[in-house]
């Protein structure tokens, strides 16, 4: 499938939905407690994407049941809310969050600690940001895919960590998910990958293992965690490519 170049106009409507997921992220960051359950947590969420005017975009998407994916500690993505899960001192929280607007989409995720942690979990947390920047050195007309990628990977695992490879970033637009897919390592024998161009807009997102980069899917089909039960961050942005750089949509 080709990838789309987005028109001044629709990257208008890109930055606007994009402003609402950036809003949304400080709203549910400063709403973040121990003893809140993550059902509380993902229905404030759904609320106020919705004052906007936007929809949760993950909401129903391929049968997600909930509107923010909420993932802890060992959970990588896609952690489903519950009214029996409830936020503990030391919880690694990752919130990953979609809203759609005038037809078009934004996408970004942030990982936050509740309370205290180890320094080496803080450490985590902040390589898996400062990944995605590493990454963002790289985003300019007539670079490639892959020098994004090879970049994160390689400030991630420098610092001790790990990058998971079963999970992509994408491009944004009309729908959630579309070319190209945005691995955040150097596949290999696949060349250099597509060719940067002004007009692109895509998903950028690092997730960053504690330990191994192994990963599995739980029994309710969405929960991924990490096979060796290590922390995991995340960390994403949604982005447009421009003639001399980019601009970041969900900030």
């Amino acid at each position: 499938m080709a990838i789309h170049i987005k028109t001044p106009q629709e990257i208008a409507y890109l930055r606007e939905a994009g402003k609402i997921v950036a809003e949304t992220h400080l709203y549910l960051e400063s709403q973040l407690a121990v003893g809140m359950s993550t059902y509380d947590l993902d229905k404030l969420g759904e609320e106020f994407i919705r004052k906007f005017g936007a929809i949760p975009s993950f909401l129903n998407y391929e049968g997600y049941p909930a509107s923010i994916c909420i993932s802890i500690n060992d959970e990588v993505v896609h952690g489903i809310p519950s009214k029996k899960r409830f936020f503990k001192e030391g919880d690694v929280v990752s919130l990953d969050i979609g809203a759609y607007k005038n037809g078009y989409h934004g996408d970004a995720a942030r990982t936050h600690i509740i309370g205290n942690a180890p320094a080496e979990v803080k450490r985590l947390v902040e390589v898996t940001k400062e990944s995605f920047f590493k990454g963002m050195e790289m985003v300019k007309p007539g670079n490639h895919l892959y020098q994004i990628s090879g970049a994160i990977q390689d400030y991630v695992e420098a610092n001790g960590f790990s990058v998971v490879r079963d999970l992509v970033g994408h491009g944004v637009g009309r729908e959630l998910h579309e070319e190209p897919q945005i691995p955040n390592y150097r596949p290999r024998g696949e060349g250099r990958g597509p060719r940067l161009r002004a007009g692109m807009v895509i998903a950028v997102e690092p997730m960053v293992n504690m330990g191994r980069y192994e990963v599995r899917i739980l029994a309710d089909d969405w929960t991924i965690v990490t096979l060796d039960h290590s922390i995991s961050a995340h960390y994403e942005h949604t982005l447009a490519i421009t003639e001399d750089g980019y601009e970041l949509l969900t900030m």
